[in-house]
């Protein structure tokens, strides 16, 4: 059995025109592969939904309309995602929704993907678990973990947050078989 720390994830994390992942469009994605020790690749960009972005949505995560604009579609990007993501296990704060994301705009775009059948450590899970934090949002595990601001909302800044997040809330494991193991409880 590997050691955690010998172990490879994938972080990701997607900007959306809202969260209905049906009708909904991403307009960001940013995908991090990692170990304990190193980042070996990472991967963002801007992408242009094809839709509006609502105002409600645009102050959430401060991407307009116009920043945009000239980006390229979700099928240009989606090959380059898929291939960096691969087989490997995913991780992400409260991740199902990413990947629902992921999967819907491969599928609209036919686009082949397995992304429903990698293996996923959910870091909102894994904090409920930890019980510490008064709050078990992304930020809040930030502020309680003292780890350093990268700017909230965009899609790599949450990663790189989410990936150290993932570090604090994971040393009480040795391999990522105990990680699966704590987390089928309910």
């Amino acid at each position: 059995m590997r050691k955690l720390e010998q172990e490879e994830f994938i972080c990701l994390d997607c900007e959306t025109t809202g969260l209905d992942h049906k009708n909904d469009h991403l307009v960001e994605v940013a995908v991090v592969h990692f170990s304990f020790k190193k980042i070996f690749s990472q991967f963002e960009t801007l992408i242009n939904p094809g839709i509006t972005i609502p105002e409600s949505t645009i102050k959430i995560h401060h991407i307009t309309n116009e920043m945009v604009q000239a980006q390229p579609l979700i099928k240009d990007v989606l090959p380059q995602v898929l291939d960096l993501v691969g087989k490997k296990t995913i991780v992400g704060h409260s991740v199902s929704l990413d990947i629902d994301f992921l999967s819907v705009e491969s599928e609209r775009n036919n686009v082949p993907h397995q992304l429903r059948q990698n293996p996923v450590i959910d870091t909102l899970r894994l904090a409920r678990l930890y019980g510490e934090s008064p709050s078990n949002s992304l930020e809040a595990l930030r502020t309680h973990f003292h780890i350093a601001e990268e700017g909230a909302h965009r899609a790599m800044n949450d990663v790189l947050v989410n990936i150290e997040v993932f570090k604090k809330l994971t040393t009480q494991f040795s391999s990522t078989s105990q990680i699966f193991q704590k987390l089928q409880k309910p």
